[in-house]
């Protein structure tokens, strides 16, 4: 049967009242395929396009996103849950990338002249390659399109995305803004598909390289399907960040610097504070005061401006926490706050704290990706460290003292991820290289190291 006779509508659900935002239809694969094809003709001209004139598309595509700033925030607050304010914070980040890459882009692609052992001249060029394939997630709808597109298109790529089902408007919406910043047609397409049309677009000749942001198994699914292609691939995967509470730390500074990182986005972040590692010598005095913070987190209707915490962004989704949250307590883990599901209608999740979490137990293994904190006792400074490193996952951590010169030797030598965060908690960074190790993956988007990802680096060589 084909895609034509198979089409399958996508509803897009507003996870405060679960009720449906909009209905959607997949492209069928002759649609999908003449679509690629588009892109690929917009690459062709595209890649010879100067810098120069690359770099006033971005500034265009920054002030369209600023211009649609309130669209677009109450859109992504719909779709998936967030504060409307956080949102909208969301599209302030989104345009300061278009600034970053526009006033740094061109430095970073230039070519490099090199001196060859034998005398002679050489030269380093960065080359654009073709299409890049972002297949993204929901919890940051706007953020995680633009990070790689405009990395992309500033190297003079194209590029395709496939959103995550449930922020189907956004992707939407995103092409629309893009397009007002008159950039070549097809040269960023939104991709309506579903995962079998997905594999195609990653085994299709013109795509060069794929990026996905999502979970482990996802990275490697992905990752093998496009290794099979002998493609370049960039993997930003899950988390369970460790934030350590050094003895010497500003406690009260340390629990809301804490609470905000585990309650951010509603705590459904790849980057968000999850693991909470405190030295015994404070470890009563952050217990205390981080769980009455926690206890005093204000859920609710994301639009309202006093709500602190919206609701988790699909039903699936808190099911999924709320297990790992019970099979914890099934193996030794007490609840010092929250872990129960609300009445009501929505898909609302408290601010739970976990405490005497060990290893074996998923607040301790795996990502919780909601407002679940595991608070965990360690001996000294140096224990904490070593329960740190103790995961399978090293994307990002953070440590509180106030002695920050040995924070940040500590941060240098010893922390094994891609990112740690000194006495604050972890939001990216335009100017800062953003991705991980181990089973939170590879490659680097931001800090001018996003540009150099899905670029042909060519060796040109004079005799």
């Amino acid at each position: 049967m084909s895609k034509e006779e198979t089409m399958k509508d996508i509803e897009t659900i507003n996870p405060v009242t679960g009720k449906i935002i909009k209905s959607y239809n997949y492209l069928s694969d002759k649609a999908m395929n003449a679509a690629i094809s588009q892109c690929e003709n917009a690459f062709e001209n595209w890649k010879n396009v100067p810098a120069e004139d690359r770099v006033k598309v971005i500034k265009t595509i920054g002030e369209e996103l600023n211009n649609a700033k309130e669209e677009l925030a109450q859109l992504m607050t719909d779709e998936m849950g967030k504060t409307l304010e956080q949102s909208k914070q969301e599209v302030d980040l989104c345009v300061a990338i278009c600034e970053y890459t526009a006033k740094n882009g061109p430095d970073a692609l230039t070519t490099e002249k090199r001196e060859m052992i034998n005398g002679e001249r050489g030269e380093v060029a960065y080359s654009p390659i073709g299409i890049v394939y972002g297949i993204q997630p929901w919890n940051y709808p706007c953020y995680q399109v633009v990070r790689y597109s405009i990395a992309s298109l500033m190297a003079g790529n194209a590029v395709l995305l496939k959103h995550a089902t449930n922020v189907t408007g956004t992707g939407m919406l995103l092409e629309k803004i893009y397009h007002k910043a008159n950039i070549p047609k097809g040269l960023f397409t939104n991709l309506v598909i579903d995962h079998d049309q997905s594999d195609q677009v990653i085994k299709h000749k013109s795509v060069r390289g794929v990026t996905l942001t999502g979970s482990a198994a996802a990275g490697r699914y992905v990752g093998q399907k496009a290794a099979a292609e002998l493609k370049k691939t960039v993997l930003e995967l899950g988390a369970n960040d460790a934030y350590l509470v050094f003895d010497d730390a500003d406690i009260d500074h340390a629990v809301k610097e804490c609470v905000n990182g585990r309650i951010y986005n509603n705590g459904e972040t790849c980057i968000a504070a999850k693991r909470f590692i405190v030295a015994e010598k404070v470890y009563d005095e952050f217990r205390e005061k981080f769980v009455q913070s926690m206890s005093n987190v204000k859920m609710g209707d994301p639009n309202d401006e006093q709500t602190q915490l919206g609701p988790i962004a699909r039903q699936d989704l808190r099911e999924d926490l709320h297990n790992q949250v019970k099979e914890s307590i099934e193996n030794g883990a007490k609840v010092a706050c929250g872990g129960e599901i609300p009445e009501g209608d929505g898909f609302y999740y408290p601010a739970t704290v976990l405490e005497n979490v060990k290893p074996g137990q998923p607040a301790y293994e795996d990502e919780l990706f909601g407002p679940v904190a595991s608070l965990i006792k360690a001996k000294d400074n140096e224990d904490a460290m070593r329960i740190a490193n103790d995961s399978r996952f090293g994307l990002g951590g953070g440590i509180f003292s106030q002695d920050e010169d040995v924070a940040f030797e500590i941060a240098k030598k010893h922390f094994d991820t891609g990112m740690v965060f000194i006495n604050s908690f972890g939001l990216a960074d335009p100017a800062i290289p953003f991705g991980g190790v181990k089973d939170s993956g590879y490659g680097r988007e931001h800090g001018g190291f996003g540009l150099k990802e899905f670029v042909n680096i060519k060796g040109i060589m004079r005799r």
